[in-house]
């Protein structure tokens, strides 16, 4: 018996020992997470429960119970426009490397996604997927998105649809007419890939709703009443809370279907692209600092991480940015990295308190306005390429309603602008 039980023990040590290189040795303790990324597009503080910007709010069970037993990071920073965030997440560069700065604009074939970087560095660990709004090949219609090392696409490749009950369904790179509501098809094309995995999956799941045109969803999947059909001129509120609504509904169709030890084995992160469309702003932002803008009110957008691996709840005030994004969840996903390219890893702080950067970047041109802001959390500067700046005190005028540079600086903003114009010249160096 003795002997049995020393070669029991022997057998254990050079078979799972961390330090021989044997990759496949599985953990009683440790199971590698599902992870299921959620893009809404054009989805601004304003426009969720839980942020006090805005004073109406859709009615979202799901995301806010993401919300309510995880994390809201307050200070997550995206791009202006939706193509750019994109590019930021699933390269972890910022726009002037890519040269995706504005909707519309193209990813480089050259570049490394992140689907593929994560398999490349963890032997094909995961199956992946993106199933949604791509909006990264411009208006091409033909392009396929597995071309960048992604196992599966099905989805909405141009930007918005011309109608969400009639739009382009690229499958393959091929594309045909569809005709069932996106938000409703996006969701069943998620279901149905992860219902045919065997192994960990990376869920990326991309909603062009609440983005325009305003339009009136399934009435089961709202509570904006009996809504006319829209037509321009008209309040465009219910009809964008009536498509949050709805694709919150939706969440929560996708989330019933997973298992029960599936759902508790993963991580699901949400987010926001940029902020809220200017025809529904909601004080204090206004049409002129929301969406497309560097104001807080188009870049300063909602993102809830809850799930498998977050310990922590309520809020944190880290300065996060949209490439992040890459290096957290390849760090999720097992690799070993905390910094990569322009991103960096803040999986830390879903457990544990700590400040991931010192400051935070963003920037637009869409061909006439080339310009780039950054933060320190307390200070703002925004850039023009020709020159001008704007200078705000984000701890005083959270809004940026006083431009410091339309008066005299005192010695303390003097060194602040000081401090921020030498790290972004560091960072576009």
């Amino acid at each position: 018996m003795k002997n049995l039980l020393f070669i029991i023990i022997l057998f254990s040590l050079f078979t799972c020992n961390d330090d021989e290189a044997i990759p496949d040795c599985p953990s009683p303790t440790v199971t590698t997470p599902n992870i299921l990324l959620i893009i809404a597009d054009d989805l601004g503080k304003d426009a969720l429960n839980g942020f006090s910007e805005g004073s109406i709010k859709p009615n979202t069970p799901n995301l806010d119970a993401f919300r309510n037993s995880g994390l809201s990071f307050t200070n997550f920073w995206s791009y202006p426009t939706c193509s750019p965030t994109r590019a930021s997440i699933i390269t972890g560069k910022y726009g002037y490397r890519t040269g995706v700065k504005w909707a519309g604009d193209e990813l480089a074939m050259s570049e490394t996604s992140l689907q593929k970087y994560i398999n490349d560095q963890t032997n094909n660990k995961y199956a992946t997927a993106i199933t949604g709004k791509w909006h990264l090949s411009g208006n091409s219609t033909i392009v396929n998105p597995e071309t960048f090392g992604i196992d599966y696409y099905a989805g909405l490749v141009r930007g918005a649809a011309q109608s969400y009950f009639n739009w382009q369904l690229t499958t393959n790179g091929a594309s045909s007419l569809e005709s069932e509501y996106t938000t409703t098809k996006f969701t069943d094309l998620a279901i149905d890939w992860i219902n045919q995995q065997d192994q960990p999956w990376f869920m990326w799941l991309a909603y062009n709703a609440p983005h325009t045109p305003f339009h009136v969803p399934p009435n089961e999947m709202h509570t904006q009443g009996n809504l006319p059909d829209y037509v321009d001129g008209m309040d465009a509120t219910p009809y964008y809370m009536a498509a949050i609504e709805a694709m919150d509904f939706q969440i929560g169709r996708l989330l019933d279907n997973l298992s029960e030890d599936e759902r508790e084995n993963t991580i699901i992160i949400f987010i926001g692209d940029n902020g809220t469309p200017n025809e529904v702003a909601q004080l204090p932002f206004v049409s002129n600092t929301a969406k497309g803008t560097l104001y807080q009110g188009g870049i300063n957008v909602p993102m809830f991480v809850s799930g498998k691996g977050v310990s922590k709840t309520g809020t944190d005030t880290n300065l996060i940015t949209s490439t992040d994004l890459f290096a957290t969840i390849s760090e999720i996903a097992g690799v070993s990295v905390n910094e990569i390219h322009d991103s960096k890893s803040f999986k830390f702080l879903l457990t544990q308190s700590a400040t991931i950067r010192g400051y935070q970047y963003a920037e637009k041109n869409n061909g006439m306005i080339d310009s780039w802001a950054i933060s320190n959390g307390n200070y703002k500067l925004i850039e023009n390429a020709n020159g001008n700046q704007e200078f705000y005190n984000l701890s005083s005028d959270t809004y940026e309603q006083n431009n410091l540079m339309d008066g005299t600086l005192t010695t303390d903003e003097m060194n602040a602008k000081l401090e921020l114009e030498i790290e972004l010249g560091n960072i576009r160096q």
